[in-house]
């Protein structure tokens, strides 16, 4: 069964993602639920950032997707697998209500005013794909505050990686207006092929602002009592700081800040090995 909104998928996948998805890091029983977040959350990313879809009715397509996993309609396949794999393992619905939240926001908001409002956008598009992994794996909500800073950050690396993308693309900017404004520079600075010095000083202030969300954020993976996870998250959290500070040296209009696989493998590799060493 397809339904209306995988005639706008991206066709982006798992492995096209700047952080680990359910990695083989991940126990492969934990695998299952974990794909079929992220393929619900795909969906409704695909639909928030098609380009030429009117925002009514990508709101129409969203709320197929919130009915269906109320249990309200069976209408859209990714959510009804979703919701029966979260009926199968008593897993609360809220996480994937609140990631609908966020998606909603972006067919109607392009800006965001300050950093507070930003923090609270990925309040509802990052903070519930980790809550979700952490309840899959029957961790404890005392880990929802480092769960929460870590997935803020990597929602903040992202957008600030390719705020030029964003801008030229969907008109989307979440650069907060306040530190552009603060330093000189303009939303309109987003289209260029490099960043003038004030939309630069707002990349960078913002990136000085997620170090401390990365530090809240630092020894959230000895807090899992999965070993495996543990590793995942010790991997993405080195992942994140490498990102970030290439994000306080580079211009992302003009450099790339991803990683290569090289590096993001050598990242990986150094992260597991000092997890399993302080286990």
């Amino acid at each position: 069964m397809r339904s209306a909104a995988d005639s706008l998928a991206s066709g982006k996948g798992h492995n096209d993602e700047n952080f680990p998805v359910a990695s083989h890091l991940v126990a492969p029983k934990y695998r299952a639920p974990i794909m079929a977040f992220y393929r619900f959350a795909r969906g409704a990313d695909d639909v928030a950032d098609h380009p030429t879809v009117p925002a009514d009715e990508k709101l129409r397509l969203l709320d197929v997707m919130r009915q269906t996993i109320l249990g309200k309609s069976d209408a859209d396949p990714a959510s009804l697998a979703l919701r029966d794999v979260m009926a199968e393992r008593g897993l609360d619905p809220v996480h994937a209500i609140d990631l609908l939240e966020a998606f909603t926001r972006d067919c109607t908001i392009n800006r965001y005013e300050t950093w507070d409002d930003l923090i609270d956008y990925c309040r509802y598009s990052a903070m519930p794909v980790g809550r979700f992994v952490l309840d899959v794996h029957g961790e404890s909500r005392d880990l929802w505050p480092a769960n929460d800073a870590l997935c803020a950050a990597l929602q903040v690396i992202n957008h600030l990686q390719d705020c030029g993308k964003d801008y030229c693309g969907i008109d989307r900017v979440y650069v907060p207006q306040d530190m552009l404004a603060k330093h000189g520079g303009r939303t309109e600075d987003l289209g260029g092929t490099h960043a003038t010095p004030g939309l630069l000083a707002a990349i960078r202030e913002a990136a000085a602002a997620t170090e401390g969300l990365l530090a809240t954020s630092a020894r959230f993976s000895r807090g899992i009592r999965d070993f495996r996870l543990g590793c995942e998250v010790a991997v993405i959290q080195r992942l994140a700081v490498d990102l970030n500070k290439g994000l306080l040296t580079r211009d992302p209009l003009s450099q790339s800040v991803h990683h290569g696989k090289a590096r993001m493998l050598g990242l990986a590799i150094t992260a597991i090995l000092a997890r399993m060493a302080g286990r």
